[in-house]
C-alpha cells in the first residue's frame, strides 16, 4: 500500500510539475527570455536553467516546509507572488527597450581581450564556473518561480499526502516535471524563434510582442496579489 502511494505521488508529481511549468506567468518570462536568445539550442538550454532554479527552490523551501509539516503564511505566499509579478514587468519591458534600441543590429554587448574593448552579438548573461556555463538570467527568474510557488505546493501535499517520505518523493518529482515541461516547450520553440531572427526587423518585432505580452500578465499579477493584501 505505501509502495503505491509512494509511486503514484510520483507519478502525479511529475505531470502536475510539467502542467505547473506552463503557467501564464512562467510562460510570460520564458518566452521573452527565449525571444532573446540565438541558435536552435538556446530555447532548450534556457527553458532547462529555468526549470533547474525552479526545481531548486522548490525543493529546499517547499521540502522543508512539507517535512516539518508546516505552511507558508498567507501573506507572505501573497507577497512573493506578487514580487513574481513586477519581476516579470521588469523583463518585458527590458525586451521592449532592447527591441526598440537594437532592432536593427540585433543583441550586442561588450567584450575585452586584454586592453581591447569592442561590441559584439550577445547570447545572453552567463556565468563560467571551471568548464561548466550558467545562464544567470533564466536561472534566477526560476529561483523566483519556485519561491512564490513553494507556499501553494506544500499546502497541498499536506493536504494530500501522509508521511514525510510520500511528501518529499512529490515535491522532487514535481520538481523534475517542471524542469522537463519548460525544457521541452521552450526547445520546440528555440528552432522557429532562431529562424526568424535572422531577419533583424523581425526579431525586433518578435522581441518587442514578447515583451508587451510579459508586462501585461505581470501586471495582472500584481495586481492580483495587491488585491489579497
Amino acid at each position: 500500500m505505501l509502495v503505491e502511494l509512494g509511486t503514484s505521488a510520483l507519478g502525479l508529481g511529475l505531470v502536475l510539475g510539467a502542467r505547473h511549468a506552463l503557467e501564464p506567468d512562467h510562460l510570460a518570462a520564458v518566452t521573452t527570455l527565449a525571444a532573446e536568445r540565438r541558435g536552435p539550442w538556446a530555447g532548450l538550454a534556457l527553458g532547462s536553467w529555468w526549470g533547474l532554479g525552479h526545481a531548486l527552490s522548490l525543493g529546499v523551501v517547499a521540502g522543508t516546509l512539507a517535512a516539518l509539516g508546516l505552511e507558508m503564511p498567507a501573506s507572505v505566499a501573497t507577497w512573493l507572488e506578487t514580487a513574481v509579478g513586477v519581476m516579470v514587468v521588469l523583463l518585458g519591458l527590458r525586451a521592449v527597450w532592447l527591441s526598440l534600441r537594437e532592432g536593427r543590429e540585433g543583441a550586442s554587448a561588450w567584450h575585452a581581450h586584454g586592453g581591447s574593448r569592442h561590441r559584439h552579438p550577445a547570447k545572453g548573461e552567463h556565468l563560467h564556473l571551471s568548464r561548466w556555463t550558467l545562464a544567470t538570467r533564466p536561472l534566477l527568474v526560476g529561483l523566483a518561480h519556485g519561491l512564490a510557488g513553494s507556499g501553494a505546493l506544500t499546502a497541498l501535499v499536506l493536504a494530500e499526502l501522509p508521511g514525510t517520505q510520500a511528501r518529499l518523493g512529490y515535491v522532487l518529482a514535481f520538481g523534475l516535471g517542471s524542469v522537463g515541461g519548460m525544457a521541452a516547450l521552450s526547445g520546440l520553440a528555440g528552432a522557429p524563434l532562431h529562424w526568424l531572427r535572422r531577419v533583424p526587423q523581425v526579431g525586433a518585432a518578435l522581441l518587442c510582442v514578447a515583451g508587451l505580452v510579459s508586462v501585461t500578465v505581470g501586471a495582472l499579477w500584481v495586481a492580483a496579489g495587491v488585491a489579497q493584501l
